[in-house]
């Protein structure tokens, strides 16, 4: 152990996490039904979990993303490390009282979770005067409220190992303002701020559980449905695979924050310019039209 932050030996600039590899690891997915969320979930299984749980609203889904993996364990066992299992959990985050039993039900299942995974959301892609106040709250409740909720159960177990990793999917979204976003933007970047602030309350009590804070560009998923970008070379939307397969890679490298493409961290740097001059550089890249033709999908899981 290196040891604690600042108040004891100023050890705090060199105080990293423990890594917490997919390989061996119990991972509870949320909104795993189908998108990247189904696709994590298998690229996991291909990675050596030990054990693969599937929540999302849709039972349905769920359950077939967890026969997928059985099948992949059953067709590649001679190539894993070890018996995979899987389970599916029909589970809405909104609500305290599923996740507050489906937490229980794990924990009596596997006895604990290594690597939490909160990826659930939803967006209602309106303009704001035309978006109703449950719509708002939904989302609130899907992309921000839910991750208070399912880290809760989770993180005790993974503070008493000192071992585990909580991964936030939130969003380029959560770090710069978007038209017809005003729901999405907003619960972004409240789940940008929990991210943040878990990993510092962390960090200072000294715990080596790791976070992930991964902020995507646009995923060419049904949720993001007509979504346009003005320089694809620069601001490329996504494919599902690609994202599936660097948050799991982030995971096991004990990657803290990432943001895809790269040029988004510029973003981050345009905040501190004045308004009157940020605002044209992210009107030039186009990201105020990007949502200009957007179809998308209502009150599905985030893909």
């Amino acid at each position: 152990m290196i040891g604690r932050p600042d108040s004891q030996g100023g050890l705090g600039m060199f105080f990293r996490p423990k890594l917490a590899p997919v390989r061996g690891a119990v991972v509870l997915i949320t909104g795993a039904g189908s998108g990247i969320g189904r696709l994590m979930a298998l690229e996991a299984a291909k990675r050596g979990a030990k054990a693969v749980i599937i929540w999302d609203l849709n039972g349905e889904t769920a359950e077939q993303t967890a026969a997928e993996i059985l099948d992949l364990a059953t067709r590649e066992a001679a190539t894993l490390p070890r018996p995979l299992r899987a389970s599916a959990y029909t589970v809405d985050v909104t609500s305290d009282g599923q996740v507050d039993a489906a937490a229980k039900a794990v924990l009596e299942e596997y006895g604990r979770v290594d690597i939490l995974i909160n990826n659930a959301g939803i967006l209602a892609g309106k303009p704001f005067l035309e978006t109703t106040q449950a719509e708002i709250e939904r989302s609130f409740q899907v992309n921000t409220l839910a991750h208070y909720r399912t880290t809760r159960h989770f993180l005790p177990g993974m503070i008493k190992r000192d071992r585990g990793s909580v991964v936030t999917i939130a969003s380029a979204a959560g770090l710069v303002g978007v038209p017809r976003q005003c729901d999405y933007n907003g619960s972004k970047f409240g789940a940008v701020g929990f991210a943040q602030s878990l990993r510092e309350e962390l960090r200072h009590m000294g715990s080596h559980v790791h976070t992930l804070l991964y902020c995507p560009y646009y995923i060419s998923t049904g949720m993001f449905e007509g979504v346009q970008t003005k320089f694809p070379l620069v601001l490329p939307i996504a494919r599902p695979q690609q994202i599936a397969c660097q948050v799991l890679d982030a995971i096991d490298r004990g990657t803290q924050f990432k943001v895809n493409p790269p040029i988004v961290r510029l973003v981050q740097l345009a905040q501190a310019l004045p308004v009157p001059i940020m605002d044209p550089i992210v009107e030039f890249f186009g990201v105020l039209d990007t949502m200009n033709e957007f179809i998308g999908r209502v009150a599905k899981t985030k893909s």
